[in-house]
């Protein structure tokens, strides 16, 4: 599989990423660091797209229903070298399904996630997952 964006910045400070049909701007500004995400951000907003994603496929695949899902994502970033160093993450699933096997959702996402895999070849993730009865 191969991928492709594009992505723009304007003299004025303006910048975005163009994803098919979807723009999402960024911040590259001190006037825009409040407002938008930064790059960091977008890369953890990638990789948690990852997980929800497959908490979407392995729900077919595992037969389970849930409603709705929520995840966080909490990195520390180096400074010498700049780079992401540890990234853990706290998903819940909200699902009635009291079959659902919470242990083999998260082995499943973090063995087949391409950003996951990613993201765990040059540092360091952990995280949990738990289920919520609704």
């Amino acid at each position: 599989m191969n991928y492709s964006v594009k992505a723009s910045i304007s003299s004025t400070k303006d910048a975005e990423v163009h994803i098919k049909e979807s723009e999402i701007s960024f911040g590259i500004s001190p006037e825009t660091e409040a407002s938008l995400p930064n790059p960091a951000e977008l890369f953890l907003g990638s990789f948690s797209a990852c997980i929800l994603k497959n908490v979407a496929r392995f729900s077919v695949m595992m037969h389970f229903e849930y409603s709705s899902a929520e995840l966080t994502v909490n990195a520390v970033r180096l400074e010498k070298p700049p780079r992401m160093d540890e990234i853990q993450y706290e998903l819940t699933v909200y699902s009635p399904d009291e079959n659902l096997n919470i242990d083999l959702l998260q082995k499943n996402i973090e063995k087949f996630g391409t950003i996951f895999n990613t993201v765990k070849a040059c540092c360091t993730v952990s995280g949990s997952v738990k289920q919520v009865l609704v």
